[in-house]
């Protein structure tokens, strides 16, 4: 029979494994036989936090530190649950006992400081991820944390000198053919820095997720304007939407391990714009008009299955949950019934644009009824986003939170309403109702973490007809 150890070191291995229920189940196992375990409620808070139960985690935390008080990892998580609650006093207490308990515990310092970014203090927050830095000054979370603030800030130069450390985390990788190497050999294609691009090719790539590609696609264009012949690899299901951009010489799924295309320099999309940055001194923006767009005639299509949604009424798209596995999902999604308001403006006919998490709670709210909802099997032949993106065309309006589909919004040029957590994503910046990426999109604020009610308020009165709108 396995020790106490043992047995959570093979539960331990499980859950790292990515089997995070099975793990859980084993920590339950463990806490059968040795309910006075400390470690062991820990370990079941943690699977639990991975589960995104931070309620549950939390009480898990709190069990084992009533066993062992003295346990900063303990305490460490007990705070990041709570900041997950958004208990902030609480969880800064708890990263306080971690580190008297443990003053280098450089986990609960970067924590400390990204409780406080998230809660809107950010020069508080970026004191602790520069504590953190004298402890590890080569941490590359730390360098990177502190580059996202940066941008978000404006402070473009030291923002992407410090971004650029992303590189150097586990699970950041470029395509096979473009990786560095200690010793650069001829197969080796140069990321672009700057260098003239009239007559040359250069391969781009997305680095993030769907809505940084269609966003940062706009590199392109500026490459293409330069002089340069682009070939952009990208998510397969993306060709037929990225297709629009009519300044692409050439787009890949993938790159071919044995002809791969021959070009001179290659970079991520925003690495790109960090180059561009540097060496021009400006962001790539572009006009912010629409720079994407879908078949008339599937926009045409839809007109038609839309024809009688409406009877009149404007109609105003609504997407409110982002992906829940997203490490900040928590501060920038919105519960439906928090959008109650919208339905309740007599000249507007919401449609759900909400696909996937998030369309469960549809069946929960009161005004249910007042939604229309789109029929299943979008997207799923003609390429991602591509029925999405005509139905968007089709609308007067779309309220959003920071998600995809905000972005996809915004590059086919329909009217944007996007709603902000209390610290956005950098290339929203930190004040302001309008933004230079995309010309129809209005920016909607948070002031206080976890409160709404200001955000839906301007988006209703963004939405009411200019006579009507409040003064």
């Amino acid at each position: 029979m396995p020790t106490l150890t043992e047995a959570l070191s093979q539960a331990w291995a499980v859950h790292q494994s990515g089997n995070v229920d099975a793990a859980m189940q084993m920590y339950r196992g463990v806490l059968r036989q040795a309910p006075k375990s400390a470690e062991a409620w820990v370990y079941l808070g943690i699977a639990q936090f991975d589960l995104n139960d931070f309620a549950s985690a939390a009480s898990s935390y709190r069990h084992g530190l009533q066993l062992k008080p003295k346990f900063p990892i303990g305490w460490n998580n007990l705070g990041n649950a709570l900041r997950m609650l958004g208990d902030v006093e609480e969880a800064d207490t708890c990263f306080e006992t971690a580190l008297q308990q443990r003053p280098d515990y450089l986990s609960a310092i970067k924590n400390r400081g990204t409780l406080w970014i998230w809660s809107g203090d950010i020069q508080r927050g970026l004191r602790w991820y520069e504590q953190g830095l004298q402890i590890d000054p080569d941490h590359a979370e730390l360098h990177r944390n502190l580059g996202v603030i940066y941008l978000l800030t404006g402070d473009f130069q030291r923002g992407f000198d410090e971004y650029r450390w992303r590189w150097k985390m586990p699970g950041v990788a470029r395509p096979d053919m473009c990786r560095s190497a200690p010793h650069r050999s001829e197969s080796r294609v140069p990321l672009w820095a700057g260098q003239p691009l009239r007559g040359k090719t250069i391969l781009l790539y997305p680095e993030q997720g769907l809505g940084d590609a269609i966003q940062f696609l706009r590199v392109a264009q500026a490459c293409h304007d330069d002089g340069a012949r682009v070939v952009v690899v990208c998510d397969a299901g993306l060709i037929p939407l990225f297709s629009s951009m009519n300044c692409l010489h050439q787009l890949l799924p993938d790159l071919p391990a044995s002809q791969p295309p021959a070009v001179d320099f290659q970079g991520s999309f925003i690495e790109v714009l960090d180059a561009w940055y540097v060496h021009r001194g400006e962001l790539v923006h572009g006009s912010g008009h629409g720079y994407l767009d879908v078949s008339p005639s599937l926009v045409a299509y839809w007109q038609r299955q839309l024809g009688s949604i409406g009877q009149g009424r404007r109609r105003v798209g609504l997407n409110w949950q982002g992906n829940p596995e997203h490490h900040a999902d928590v501060y920038r999604s919105v519960p439906l019934a928090r959008l109650e308001a919208l339905a309740q403006l007599t000249d507007i006919e919401l449609v759900s644009v909400q696909f996937g998490p998030g369309t469960e709670q549809l069946e929960t709210v009161g005004f249910s009824q007042r939604i229309t909802r789109l029929p299943s099997g979008l997207d799923t032949t003609g390429g991602k986003f591509m029925d999405t993106g005509a139905i968007l065309k089709n609308l007067d309006a779309v309220v959003t939170t920071d998600t995809s589909l905000a972005h996809l919004a915004g590059s086919l040029g329909v009217r944007t309403e996007l709603i902000l957590g209390r610290v956005p994503d950098w290339r929203w910046g930190l004040e302001g109702d309008s933004t230079p990426w995309y010309a129809g999109m209005r920016l909607h604020r948070q002031a206080k973490l976890g409160d709404w009610t200001d955000v839906i308020e301007s988006v209703v009165d963004s939405l009411q007809p200019k006579g009507e709108q409040s003064l």
